[in-house]
């Protein structure tokens, strides 16, 4: 049995002389201690300075009572100023959390210009596609969504339309994958034939294969056939413009190189007929992305000026010259005149701002919305976005305007990467038709713009109008291909199919650590 008597802690009055025999020792080395911190040996009242030369950590009870471990420069640095780790005792040494962030803010924006400019040219191709694909399926969703209950009574059945829709989305598929595909040559063969067709195509709009819609005629019929050859106008004039742009090089500086053909009797002609139709939305498309194909290759400022003054004064001009597009104006200015007439030209637009605010965040579920019960007028087609945004709320409205803003990133990376003047024109020209509609469409049924006709890409409505969009992504999908086979041939080598036997015509496998020959590529 071990008698030995437990070991009793020393008082703190024991303990006292001994400490004052340290301090006796090292007089000058004596700091005041942190608080929370009681020494217990003679090393923890060494200099702070001496310790964290030594590269020693001191141990700190917080208020929780968990310690924390920091290094002694830490501990003595001023308490006014928020250092990163690593920072000085005086703070000079390191950043303030401020800077840090605006870094990082930086490091990021740096990451995703790199990403646009020099990340992998694969990628462009997949985020065309993949957003090209969802928009439209989108699209499918929701056309049958805001017609099944109208269509109900009709002779073609409730999903009349949205059959209709979807033969449209398969030939408009079929065209875009053609076109992503074939020999980039052939784009340009294709620009002027296809401009003669879109010009005859405007001008058969005159004759009585047209009629008229909602005041506009920009209709075509031809036996079970309908359509909108301004929808396919837009793709040919895209193509043509860049085709001539690209050409005529830096001579497009000068006046008359810029008028001619370009502005007359390319453009003039395309105007001339869309706006015999009475179409001010669509005229209003072309000269936007006209003027982006203008900007980017190298016009003059002050011609756009100039252009710009003579564009407000004559849209002006033919709205107030046409009754209906004053009213309309009348409507979005919010004047008692235009809402009390029989005709109600505020209802529409009210009622696609009552859809979208009973949406909310969560929406009210696909296919539950209340509005489309012939609330709103054309719901299937410029105001498709206020269904989508009372069935699927907040949530699913910001989805298809990531999924827009995913196919603007894809175009601007193959504008921005192309070292083809005639590419980089096409392809703004393509992004600011596409992209400016969506946004024109979006203000209008907002209420930031009148009520004009233009329809949402992708989404609403419309075989002509799908199918255009698709061909002219199947577009830029192949100059994106093109991108990619020029950097496979910038590399040198393209992978090739294993044989499975090396050059002694043995076989070979994994295990003997063999990987497949490369040989230079061939474009």
């Amino acid at each position: 049995m071990d008698k030995r008597r437990p070991r009793v802690p020393a008082s703190p009055e024991q303990r006292r002389p001994r400490l004052h025999a340290v301090e006796d020792q090292e007089p000058e080395h004596t700091e005041p201690h942190p608080a929370g911190l009681t020494p217990t040996s003679p090393r923890q009242q060494t200099r702070p300075s001496q310790r964290a030369a030594r590269g020693e950590h001191s141990t700190v009870r917080t208020a929780a009572g968990a310690a924390r471990t920091t290094p002694e420069s830490a501990r003595t640095a001023p308490e006014t100023t928020r250092t990163t780790p690593g920072a000085g005792a005086d703070g000079s040494a390191g950043r303030s959390w401020k800077a840090q962030r605006e870094t990082t803010r930086k490091d990021r924006v740096q990451r995703f210009w790199h990403f646009v400019e020099e990340g992998n040219p694969y990628t462009t191709f997949w985020l065309l596609l993949g957003s090209a694909l969802a928009l439209t399926i989108f699209g499918l969703v929701m056309v049958l969504s805001a017609t099944a209950v109208e269509a109900v009574g009709t002779p073609d059945g409730a999903y009349g339309v949205f059959m209709r829709q979807a033969m449209w989305a398969g030939i408009g598929l079929v065209g875009m994958f053609s076109v992503a595909f074939m020999p980039r040559g052939w784009l340009k063969k294709l620009a002027w034939p296809a401009m003669v067709l879109a010009i005859i195509g405007l001008a058969l709009v005159l004759t009585p294969l047209g009629y008229e819609v909602q005041g506009n005629r920009n209709w075509i019929r031809i036996g079970p056939l309908n359509g909108q050859p301004s929808e396919l106008a837009k793709l040919a004039l895209c193509l043509w413009t860049g085709l001539v742009l690209a050409r005529k090089g830096h001579k497009v500086r000068e006046l008359q190189h810029t008028i001619v053909p370009v502005l007359m009797p390319g453009a003039a002609l395309v105007f001339a007929f869309i706006m015999w139709g009475r179409d001010l939305g669509t005229a209003l498309i072309f000269g936007f992305f006209l003027a982006a194909m203008l900007f980017v290759s190298g016009t003059k400022a002050r011609y756009f000026l100039v252009a710009g003054a003579t564009g407000i004064i004559g849209a002006v001009a033919l709205a107030l010259m046409s009754p209906n597009r004053t009213v309309r104006i009348q409507a979005w200015l919010g004047l008692n005149d235009a809402c009390s007439l029989p005709q109600d030209f505020c209802y529409q637009s009210e009622q696609g701002l009552y859809a979208l605010a009973s949406g909310g965040f969560w929406g009210v579920g696909l296919g539950q919305s209340r509005q489309k019960w012939n609330y709103i007028p054309e719901a299937e087609n410029d105001f498709i976005f206020t269904i989508l945004g009372e069935e699927l709320g907040l949530l699913g409205a910001l989805t298809v305007l990531l999924l827009f803003a995913t196919l603007a990133l894809g175009m601007f990376r193959v504008a921005s990467r192309s070292t083809e003047t005639w590419v980089k024109i096409t392809t703004v020209g393509i992004m600011a038709w596409v992209i400016g509609q969506t946004f024109i469409n979006l203000a209008m049924v907002t209420g930031l713009l009148p009520v004009i006709g233009v329809p949402l890409p992708f989404i609403s409505a419309g075989g002509s109008a799908l199918t255009s969009n698709l061909v002219a992504v199947g577009v830029v999908m192949n100059f994106a291909q093109a991108q990619r086979v020029d950097a496979r041939s910038r590399a040198g080598t393209r992978p090739s199919k294993p044989t499975g036997r090396n050059q002694a015509g043995k076989k070979t496998g994994k295990k003997a650590g063999m990987t497949s020959r490369r040989k230079p590529a061939t474009v």
